[in-house]
This record gives C-alpha cells, sequence and structure tokens, in this order.
C-alpha cells in the first residue's frame, strides 16, 4: 500500500511537470485623445450630418472691427465696421453696381455713429459752418388715397411682367390679396417700401432678385404715376430695417423673402427717373 501510494505521488509530480507553461496576458489601454485647444476659426464645419449653422453667415464675411474704445457702442452687440466692406452682408450695391453681369462700383451704408463735421452732440455748432441734415420726403396714408377697390397703388414691372395691386399692411392676408405696402414709410414722397410673396399663387415677387441695374418699374397712386429705375438688388438679413427709413430721394423699396433661407430677404431699391 505504501509502495502505491510512493508511485502515485510521483505520477502526479510527473505529470504536473510536463504541463507546458502558458504566457500571462496583460491587457494595457492606450493613451487617450490629447488636450487640444478649441478652435479659433470662425469658418463653420460642415460636417455629414449637415451640422452647420443654418441661415447665419458666421464666415469672415460677417466678421465686425470692434467700435473705439470709449464711445457710445462700445459695450454693444454687434456694432462695428466690417472687416471685409466689399463683401459684408446687407451692403448696398450703388450705380453701376455689378448685378447680373453689370459692371459697376460698391457703395458702403452711412455711418450712423459718426457726427458730421462742424457739429457737436445737442446740434451746438463747433466753430465752422452748421451742415444740416438733408430733409426727407414722407407722405401719410390718408382715406383719400384709397381706391374704390381699397388698394392704394398699382405697381408694374414690365421685365418681370408684374401688374399688381398694393394693399395698406404687410400681414399675410394682405399678402393674399397681392402686395403690401410697409404702413410706417410713405405712399408717393421719399421712400415707398412694399412686400409681397415669393411662391405660391401670388407669387408676385418671386423674381425680383433676378432684375438689372436701370430696369424699370412704375408706381400709380391716386397722386399719380411715377417711373424708377432699379439701382440695386442686396440679400439682406430679416432683422434688417434701414431700407425703411425714409429718404430724400423718391424710390420704392421691394421686399421678399429668400426661398428655403428664412433668415433673409431680398431688397431692392428702385430710384425716380
Amino acid at each position: 500500500m505504501k509502495k502505491l501510494t510512493t508511485l502515485f505521488s510521483v505520477l502526479c509530480l510527473t505529470l504536473a511537470l510536463t504541463v507546458p507553461a502558458s504566457a500571462l496576458d496583460y491587457n494595457i489601454d492606450g493613451p487617450g485623445d490629447p488636450e487640444y485647444g478649441k478652435s479659433t476659426s470662425i469658418e463653420p464645419v460642415v460636417t455629414a450630418d449637415r451640422g452647420e449653422l443654418p441661415n447665419v453667415d458666421v464666415s469672415k464675411n460677417a466678421a465686425l472691427i470692434p467700435p473705439t474704445f470709449g464711445s457710445p457702442t462700445a459695450y454693444t452687440l454687434n456694432t462695428g465696421t466690417p472687416l471685409t466692406p466689399n463683401l459684408a452682408p446687407g451692403y448696398m450695391l450703388g450705380e453701376g453696381a455689378i448685378i447680373n453681369g453689370n459692371a459697376g462700383i460698391t457703395v458702403a451704408p452711412p455711418d450712423f455713429n459718426t457726427i458730421p463735421s462742424g457739429i457737436v452732440s445737442g446740434g451746438t455748432s463747433t466753430g465752422g459752418t452748421v451742415t444740416p441734415a438733408p430733409s426727407t420726403g414722407y407722405t401719410e396714408v390718408t382715406s383719400d388715397l384709397y381706391y374704390s377697390g381699397g388698394y392704394l397703388a398699382v405697381l408694374k414691372i414690365p421685365s418681370l411682367n408684374v401688374n399688381v395691386k398694393v394693399y395698406q399692411g404687410t400681414d399675410d392676408k394682405t399678402l393674399a390679396k397681392g402686395a403690401g405696402h410697409f404702413e410706417d414709410t410713405s405712399i408717393w414722397d421719399g421712400n415707398c417700401a412694399i412686400a409681397g410673396h415669393n411662391r405660391g399663387a401670388n407669387c408676385y415677387f418671386g423674381e425680383i432678385h433676378n432684375l438689372n441695374v436701370g430696369d424699370t418699374i412704375t408706381l400709380t397712386t391716386a397722386l399719380g404715376t411715377r417711373t424708377y429705375a432699379v439701382t440695386s438688388v442686396n440679400k439682406i438679413s430679416d432683422t434688417d430695417n434701414s431700407l425703411l427709413a425714409p429718404t430724400a430721394e423718391n424710390c420704392v423699396t421691394l421686399f421678399t423673402c429668400v426661398r428655403n433661407q428664412r433668415a433673409y430677404r431680398w431688397a431692392v431699391r428702385a430710384v425716380e427717373v
């Protein structure tokens, strides 16, 4: 019995020594992503899932040079002068502007934060000649200016085959009937601003962005008929109301939406000829 026990022990030891040794498995995680700083670029990043900001110009074209330190608008958001004026959105094209192939120049809008030479705040003269502000024309809408059909004017754009009646107001109900007159603007002298739809059954202004400098527009009211020539066609922000301001010259300004770009508007300015 003792011999069998000894023999069994020797056999087990022999078998243990014949089992091959296996290597140990090690799992070492690689280093994580490096801690890079955030991008300083103001350009939108287009991703596969279209992750860019919709209808918002955040390119260098819209960059502003901050106002002068200590100026009245130094701490006001979205103020300053454009870094690239000729590319900045909303800048007006002037006489001979390049639209659909016509050659010309670019005219920047006026700086309303600058006090004219010879004038100080409050209107006191600094000793030089005080330059009076140009007078602006304005004709108020009165009851006697309405036609029997309830409209104020008839607008015609021959190059686009547009012939539409203009009603007071710019709400959806009004624009369903024709074009709409901005209530705070003039109906005759100065700046007469008019809006219209760019699609649907009443798509009267759907092609105004294709107008060329020099194309004519006529406006007939109870006060008479005037002919205007297009001087600029601009794509502007829907919050830009600068083209609704009164003007010294007689003009019509047409507005409509930009298709599939809710944050922008087409604006056409035409001056009396």
